[in-house]
């Protein structure tokens, strides 16, 4: 999703380089990977006959798991406290419908379609910024911005029969993902023991009591072992990504995340016998060139002071 990877890339700036950056570039790429790997098992397992919301409540159980078992012995029930319960518990729904609706997604569109448009988190992150945390956008921003939506309606084809209804679910998703990025800005005083934490606690709880009545074991040895391990490597991958970013500024590490269009597009064919058709190739070239641009019209604001 994988998505909280470029959150992350805000947050840490300042890094070491030569042979840090080589390995900051090559983690973050392990986790580009994993997350290209959650959302095939996700597909796959839902096409084996598994219920998205179950395939959403165990990504965030086996990850919630594994948190507690390292989490509660160093740091006991210390590990949840929050500064602000609330604006965790808004930011952790954000993710988990987030989450919900991409597995929705994908059940009904291919991997590539689905991830094409779920970049465009960035550039509507940076349109929401401006009523939720005052910041301006500046012409070159509204421009990106525009370029990134008219990626999505390439992807899209709202205006042709390679249009699915499904689509507009996987844009819901990329809104919730765009929420879940401000909340995290808000709170990047946070730990990302308890942002892990909370996220999977919050979803664990609110998903279990809509699975519960409509449950459906998997089937076989490789079903058992993809259903349990989804949440772990969801939770690895995202311990990758603080990882990287200890050892390879946010400017070096962004371009990366886009290698996940490849990675589903190869899992896509191998798995799925799908390809991506060429609205998908230039929406998603679209919309990767304007999160590169938003990327680059931050850092000379920064570098500007402002």
């Amino acid at each position: 999703m994988p998505t909280s990877a470029e959150l992350l890339a805000r947050r840490f700036r300042n890094a070491g380089d030569g042979s840090d950056r080589l390995a900051g570039i090559a983690t973050f790429t392990c986790a580009v990977m994993l997350f290209a790997v959650v959302d095939t098992s996700a597909k796959w397992l839902m096409m084996a006959g598994l219920p998205a919301l179950s395939v959403a409540f165990m990504r965030y159980f086996g990850a919630l798991a594994v948190m507690l078992a390292t989490a509660l012995p160093r740091e006991g029930l210390a590990a949840f406290r929050s500064v602000n319960p609330r604006l965790q518990f808004m930011r952790s729904v954000c993710l988990m419908l987030s989450t919900v609706l991409n597995f929705i997604a994908l059940s009904y569109l291919s991997l590539s379609v689905v991830v094409s448009i779920m970049f465009a988190g960035p550039v509507m992150t940076t349109l929401l910024a401006v009523p939720l945390l005052g910041e301006k956008i500046t012409p070159k921003r509204l421009a990106a911005v525009l370029l990134g939506f008219a990626g999505v309606l390439v992807v899209m084809q709202p205006w042709g029969a390679a249009f699915e209804p499904a689509m507009l679910i996987s844009v819901t998703a990329m809104l919730a993902t765009s929420s879940y990025f401000i909340l995290t800005r808000r709170l990047a005083h946070e730990t990302q023991t308890t942002q892990q934490l909370w996220s999977s606690a919050v979803a664990t709880t609110v998903l279990l009591p809509l699975v519960v009545t409509r449950w459906v074991w998997p089937e076989g040895a490789v079903e058992w072992a993809v259903f349990l391990l989804i949440g772990p490597v969801a939770l690895a991958a995202h311990m990758l990504v603080v990882a990287a970013h200890r050892l390879a500024p946010a400017s070096v590490l962004a371009p990366v995340i886009y290698l996940q269009l490849i990675f589903v597009s190869i899992t896509g064919y191998v798995i799925f016998g799908s390809v991506p058709g060429l609205s998908v190739v230039f929406g998603g070239a679209i919309i990767i060139a304007a999160g590169l641009w938003l990327r680059q019209i931050d850092r000379a604001a920064v570098r500007r002071g402002g």
